[in-house]
């Protein structure tokens, strides 16, 4: 007997991305990189973009799991960060998936003796992959759309 309050089909498969999508958050802000990398398959791919991605080329590739990780680990280079993910949208396709998602990622850190704050807008643009019986990254194109830095009095 199934639990009626248990989402099962396309809503459990939309569940579960959303999920991964704030782990990716969590372990970036939580200072996990090696579990942050595990979220994409293998294989996967991260592509980091500053401003449209129809008219620029990225300025960062990255793939598998042991690169990716390596590259997660810059975040120590902030004392604190809270990634804030904003509307999201998904199209399914069997044990494929496309979306977009927003997110606005605070680091905070030291500049010349004074506490800064910078603040960027991001967009992830997503390619999911069902690997293993769950939902994993395939490939994330992560576009920085603006930043704000200044002071923070905090």
């Amino acid at each position: 007997m199934t639990d009626p309050d248990v989402p099962t089909g396309e809503a459990a498969d939309r569940l579960a991305i959303r999920d991964l999508v704030d782990a990716w958050a969590h372990c970036a802000d939580r200072r996990k990189p090696k579990d942050q990398a595990a979220l994409l398959v293998p294989d996967g791919t991260v592509e980091v973009y500053q401003g449209d991605l129809t008219t620029s080329e990225p300025v960062q590739r990255l793939r598998g799991h042991a690169e990716l990780a390596e590259a997660f680990a810059a975040l120590d280079n902030y004392d604190v960060t809270t990634h804030f993910n904003g509307q999201s949208t998904i199209t399914l396709n069997g044990d494929r998936a496309t979306g977009e998602s927003y997110c606005l990622a605070h680091h905070l850190f030291l500049e010349n003796g004074q506490r800064t704050l910078m603040v960027m807008s991001i967009r992830y643009l997503d390619t999911f992959a069902r690997y293993e019986g769950r939902w994993l990254f395939e490939e994330r194109k992560l576009v920085i759309d603006w930043t704000d830095k200044r002071s923070s009095a905090g």
